[in-house]
């Protein structure tokens, strides 16, 4: 996300901290090629009128001009401004009231709406301790409501029953009365979706509104309509009192300017971002966090919290354990690793959080594929158990087996024989003399094609 923006951010910024000084006339200049990036980022017009009069406000006061490092100055004032253009801050799910707390999510079909509702309840379950309960309104589809149904068995929450032939509004209550007699926290109520707003569906979803008083109703799009999004918002939000967005599809999504208009265009906050297709794939919305990855410097934050969520602390344990009584990191060892990233987010998403990453060139992050972590997987699945302990028994006609099984070439599994190598000697380095000592050898280098 924002990929073609922090590309295009980064030239301009490189350029202002070559200035010794600055001056309105190089503010002027560099406020230009900021105002092209937004647009070209699909953002709306309007809102980046008002974002560029903000920060020419700011830029050309004392803050910047009498600093003694204006282009970084300059650049901490479109960091702050970002920031406010977002929502400053991250707003959390109200959800303090008695149980059930009911949820509606409204929104267009093909926004990922039903997918959307598997994700937050899982993140409801899993972050927030919460038992949560998941109904289908959705009449017109009854593939929605199946669909549903297998999410919310993937998932692990409870799922209320619903036909075609009931009232959305009927089905919506008898699962507020079902989740009360079950004790559930936390109520979440798909609703049906259309191809384009009309008044039909707006009056059903009103109905549903007015029945159920929920505490949170959020609108669902698809970050990938840009500027669209922000307007069908405005549109959903002139008719039901919305709390929040979630953008969809953020992981698809390179421009981003969905994610800078929506909160000016509708005045709520976006509260979640889809970044991917799988059920945990769903990030709170951290205003501040965005603008620093907007601007190439990374978000820590998340990854930390990233690497909390998904990282099994256990098997983090033995291999370090494993590494501190000198025994080798084997290739039963680099798949758990692997296996680990993914589960995190795949290459994408991790790249995305770190600082710098838009200095990178295109050919390596190309390298850093999520394709990689799936041959690399694929090729040690082809291994026996005794090849991925002692690889160095792998010669020809074992390499030719394993990639004939695991679909791939010979040259690949040399490939990642090499890697493996390289893997295993900052493994010992590290085990030895610590991380200092091994990213005093990497001399700040990637070693060879690692796919991380």
């Amino acid at each position: 996300m924002f990929e073609s923006l922090t590309e295009r951010l980064g030239r301009t910024f490189k350029a202002l901290r070559g200035q010794g000084r600055l001056s309105e006339d190089n503010i002027k200049d560099a406020l230009r090629d900021v105002r092209m990036a937004l647009l070209e980022a699909d953002v709306a017009l309007p809102v980046v009128r008002d974002f560029i009069n903000q920060v020419r406000e700011r830029a050309i006061g004392k803050e910047v001009l009498e600093s003694l490092t204006p282009g970084q100055a300059m650049i901490g004032v479109v960091r702050d401004e970002l920031t406010a253009l977002m929502g400053a801050a991250n707003e959390d799910l109200q959800l303090n009231v008695p149980p059930p707390a009911v949820i509606l999510m409204a929104g267009l079909q093909g926004a990922g709406k039903t997918t959307t509702v598997a994700k937050l309840a899982r993140f409801l379950k899993e972050r927030r301790k919460k038992s949560v309960m998941v109904a289908s309104c959705d009449i017109y589809r009854p593939a929605a409501i199946e669909q549903l149904k297998t999410l919310a068995g993937e998932v692990g929450v409870n799922f209320h029953p619903s036909d075609v032939g009931q009232d959305p509004v009927a089905i919506a209550q008898a699962a507020v009365e079902a989740a009360r007699k079950q004790f559930i926290d936390v109520l979440i109520i798909d609703t049906a979706g259309r191809l384009h707003i009309d008044a039909a569906m707006m009056d059903e979803i009103q109905r549903l509104h007015a029945a159920l008083q929920p505490v949170e109703t959020l609108f669902v799009v698809d970050s990938m309509t840009g500027q669209d999004a922000a307007n069908t918002a405005k549109a959903f939000n002139d008719a039901l009192p919305l709390t929040g967005v979630i953008l969809t599809k953020t992981d698809g999504d390179a421009r981003g300017g969905a994610a800078l208009s929506v909160r000016h265009i509708t005045g709520k906050p976006i509260k979640f971002l889809g970044v991917g297709e799988k059920t945990e794939a769903l990030e709170p919305f951290h205003p501040d966090r965005l603008a620093s990855r907007i601007l190439g410097m990374g978000d820590i934050l998340s990854l930390v919290e990233q690497a909390e969520q998904s990282i099994d602390r256990d098997q983090a344990e033995k291999l370090a354990n494993k590494l501190k009584k000198g025994k080798g990191f084997d290739l039963e060892d680099f798949r758990e690793q692997v296996q680990q990233m993914r589960k995190m987010g795949g290459m994408a998403s991790l790249l995305d959080k770190l600082p710098g990453m838009g200095n990178v060139p295109e050919e390596v992050k190309g390298q850093l594929s999520d394709k990689e972590f799936s041959r690399t997987e694929a090729i040690i699945n082809s291994m026996t158990l005794k090849e991925r302990r002692f690889p160095d028994i792998i010669k020809g006609s074992r390499k030719r087996r394993i990639a004939a099984g695991s679909g791939t070439q010979v040259q690949d599994v040399n490939r990642l024989l090499k890697q493996f190598d390289q893997m295993q000697r900052m493994m010992k380095k590290m085990s030895k003399g610590g991380l200092g000592k091994l990213m005093k050898g990497l001399g700040g280098k990637l070693p060879g094609r690692m796919p991380f």
